[in-house]
């Protein structure tokens, strides 16, 4: 009778130190291109999604068609959106960053906007009573009050987005995900776990930090809940 092999690689464990000693440059460039995706894709989203929940506050009638068209992006599936962004970017990371970013418009329009909304009437007129004009009063009122809500939607949407990366990796640009997608087809436990556990970390690292960020530019709001 054979004795079973020493290696976990070659027992093809899940759980095996001997893979993260040898692939840990692969595991590296995964993660570095994992947060490269979210990270920028988030941002683009939040630079987008600004502008769009400012006018939607502005223009009523334009809030319908805002919260309707971002709405209805949210709902297409992953693997549908990427087929329909295809003949634009082609097999590129601009691909998965442009699927991302249309992905986190609803969460942060959304977010964002109820954040403007529930700034109470009576301190914008006293705002505009002391001379304010509408970008002064976008600006060092209206978005800081809108802080929390906001806030809440770019730690849903950035998440979302740790998620979402992983399906880039059927045009080869997942981070985390091409190693997911590699493993299961050749049935490594140890890279599918090892993966898998890292994109969890990620999500929840960057929730964490989201947070502290969130506690930090909102002192008013720690003063409240004390």
């Amino acid at each position: 009778m054979t004795a079973p092999p020493d290696d976990c690689l070659a027992r093809n464990e899940w759980i095996c130190g001997a893979y993260l000693s040898t692939r840990r440059q692969i595991l590296l460039d995964a993660v570095v291109q994992h947060l490269q995706l979210t990270s920028v894709s988030v941002l683009i989203g939040l630079a987008i999604a600004l502008p769009l929940a400012v006018l939607a506050r502005r223009w009523t009638l334009a809030a319908g068609p805002v919260l309707g068209v971002t709405t209805i992006l949210y709902t297409i599936p992953s693997l549908a959106m990427f087929s329909l962004l295809l003949p634009l970017y082609g097999l590129s990371a601009g691909l998965v960053v442009a699927g991302l970013v249309l992905y986190s418009l609803t969460l942060l329009v959304r977010n964002i906007l109820a954040g403007l909304r529930a700034v109470p009437q009576e301190t914008r007129q006293a705002a505009r009573g002391l001379g304010y004009g509408p970008i002064r009063l976008l600006l060092t009122v209206e978005l800081p009050l809108a802080l929390p809500a906001a806030m809440a939607g770019l730690r849903i949407a950035t998440v979302s987005a740790v998620s979402l990366v992983t399906v880039g990796a059927i045009v080869g640009f997942g981070g985390l995900g091409n190693l997911i997608y590699a493993g299961m087809n050749t049935y490594f436990k140890a890279q599918v776990l090892t993966a898998s556990v890292l994109c969890v970390l990620i999500a929840v690292a960057a929730d964490v930090l989201l947070l502290g960020v969130q506690w930090l530019i909102t002192p008013w709001a720690r003063a409240a809940r004390g």
